[in-house]
């Protein structure tokens, strides 16, 4: 049984396939053309997926996609009488759904008449909340997805046991979480898609000064015990002028969300090139703190209704690390699973899943432990690539397998800038450790060299830290696995001055736990370091400048030639600039 997954006409764009129950491939579009958050049709992904697997598209037997145009209908023919420029633009994408498996024939290079798996649509929700609980490992968890809109609802909750999930209840348009963190972004001076991980960043160097009216822009209540919240619409204009995103070809655009009243009560909007000054931090507070807050809500009444002490997360809002790390404070739940692509890059794998297990009702057999689902490329591709610059005077060796971890842990308590690309391509936003750029945590100086000289972005901006799976407890207040990076715990007091670089100004950290079974050789260069400093961290970010991480070794060898990187280590070569 072969399931194409494919999240298409949205942000994100991105493909997965699994085969016999088991995830054997997934990538996101953006990897392949280098549009961040590309939106569009998956073409090369879906491409990759079928090569990796090594089927032919006759072989595929279902075509799973996360829409489905029938969901949440009544409401939404009910916003298109208010509201009907928003249904035009939502009309536009639908007609292409009718077309999936031409597009899916287009990326193959084959007639779509060959195709003759079955087409499954799954609702938004569904997908993402399949995404993370049939690969957790978990046989039983309370389920929560939470994003900005996806087929007109932005929430949905429920259950999920063994190969089940039962849906409780969701939250539609136009009261969102996701807008909510969106459109106060856009207000700070932060417009892009997808920069709300900024502001997230930027919130720790404020306090809530503001949190009496985040109370009425967010407004929690309690409906008969069920999780609930509302949006204080005044503040905010997408219920008058519709959703207005922009999921053709290319870099996604979202249109402006706040109101006039936003900024009567809260001052006027930031320019993107005015300063940040301290009002902004607090705002960014206040606005972290509603969401947490919102969050926490959500989650204790989804806790007192089924009372599992396991909890699966999914949806944007599920990227939300210093939310993430409270969790185990603020509710009941034990463990939490959030997988690497909890986005919408995720609604691939989710989709997939749905039909394995939800539709066809397949038993469960697959963990998702690590994230390294993208293309690999040989020692022979990477020593061709090399080629292009073996005259430019870099200095070039290759070590062998037993001994490149260390020669490269040398080079990082050095005080070099080392650029790490190993293995597999990651799926999803973060870098764990085969397309990273790594530094020594003990310099402090380090958060700021990277951040101007080879990041070229916004000195607020913190880094993780990578440390070994079986030591978390000797440097966080917080133990709980985190190998996506998708927590954020407290650094012990008197380990901050020991790993000051991936340190934030809270005194936390947006850690990444590893192991020797999930990444053998990145678990091998913080082993080597730590054999050298004695500290089991290294100071990890993501491969990659101002576009989407890396995933060719010439995109590789390119950023390290254009960045101020020292070294670069690539397969089982060394690559070192002239002092």
């Amino acid at each position: 049984m072969y399931i194409l997954g494919i999240n298409a006409y949205h942000a994100d764009a991105s493909a997965a396939i699994v085969c016999d129950g088991k995830l054997v491939a997934a990538a996101e579009e953006e990897r392949f053309n280098r549009i961040k958050h590309c939106a569009g049709f998956p073409y090369q992904a879906v491409k990759y997926c079928l090569e990796t697997a090594g089927i032919k598209p006759e072989e595929l037997t279902h075509i799973a996609v996360a829409r489905d145009t029938r969901a949440n209908l009544d409401k939404k023919l009910l916003y298109a009488l208010k509201i009907p420029q928003m249904a035009l633009r939502r009309l536009a994408p639908q007609g292409k759904f009718a077309g999936i498996k031409e597009d899916v024939a287009k990326a193959l290079d084959v007639d779509a008449a060959t195709l003759t798996a079955e087409v499954t649509r799954v609702e938004h929700h569904k997908a993402h909340l399949a995404s993370s609980f049939y690969v957790s490992g978990f046989e039983d968890a309370a389920l929560l997805s939470v994003d900005g809109l996806g087929d007109f609802a932005s929430t949905m909750w429920g259950v999920g046991r063994g190969t089940n999930m039962t849906i409780d209840g969701s939250i539609a348009f136009p009261h969102s979480l996701g807008f909510f963190y969106t459109a106060i972004t856009q207000y700070l001076g932060f417009p892009r898609y997808g920069d709300e991980f900024k502001v997230m960043g930027l919130a720790s160097y404020g306090q809530p000064e503001f949190q009496d009216e985040f109370a009425k822009i967010v407004l929690l209540e309690d409906s008969k015990g069920k999780p609930r919240f509302q949006l204080g619409l005044d503040y905010f204009i997408h219920h008058k002028v519709g959703s207005d995103i922009t999921w053709e070809e290319g870099i996604p655009v979202i249109g402006k969300l706040f109101s006039d009243h936003l900024e009567k009560r809260l001052g006027a909007a930031r320019e993107a090139s005015a300063p940040v000054e301290q009002r902004h931090f607090n705002i960014a507070a206040s606005l972290q703190s509603r969401l947490e807050d919102s969050v926490m809500a959500l989650l204790n009444r989804l806790y007192e209704r089924h009372g599992v002490r396991r909890v699966c997360l999914a949806g944007g809002v599920a990227y939300n690390c210093v939310a993430n790390g409270k969790i185990f404070d603020r509710t009941p739940f034990e463990q939490v699973y959030v997988q690497a692509a909890a986005g919408d890059a995720g609604l691939a794998i989710g989709s997939a899943f749905y039909v394995q297990h939800q539709v066809l009702g397949q038993p469960r057999d697959f963990v998702m432990e690590h994230a390294y689902w993208g293309p690999e490329f040989s020692s022979e591709k990477i020593g061709v690539a090399l080629g292009r610059i073996q005259d430019l005077g870099f200095r070039i060796s290759e070590f062998a397998d037993e001994t490149i971890a260390a020669e490269t842990a040398k080079r990082i308590a050095e005080g070099k800038i080392v650029g790490w690309y190993q293995g597999r391509l990651e799926f999803g936003p973060r870098a764990l450790g085969n397309r990273s750029i790594v530094v020594d945590p003990r310099r402090a100086e380090m958060k700021d060299i990277l951040n101007s000289r080879v990041k070229h972005r916004e000195s607020f901006r913190p880094f993780a830290p990578s440390i070994l799976e079986d030591r978390v407890g000797e440097y966080f207040e917080r133990s709980h696995p985190s190998p996506f990076m998708l927590m954020a715990y407290s650094v012990k007091p008197e380990k901050r001055s020991v790993i000051p670089a991936p340190t934030h100004v809270d005194g936390t950290g947006r850690l990444q736990t590893v192991n020797r079974r999930q990444n053998e050789r990145y678990w091998q260069l913080i082993t080597e370091f730590d054999r050298l400093t004695g500290v089991p961290v290294v100071l990890n970010t993501s491969f990659n400048d101002n576009e989407p991480v890396v995933c060719k070794p010439e995109e590789a060898i390119d950023c390290f030639q254009r960045t101020k990187m020292d070294v670069l280590a690539i397969g089982n070569f060394l690559v070192e600039k002239a002092d």
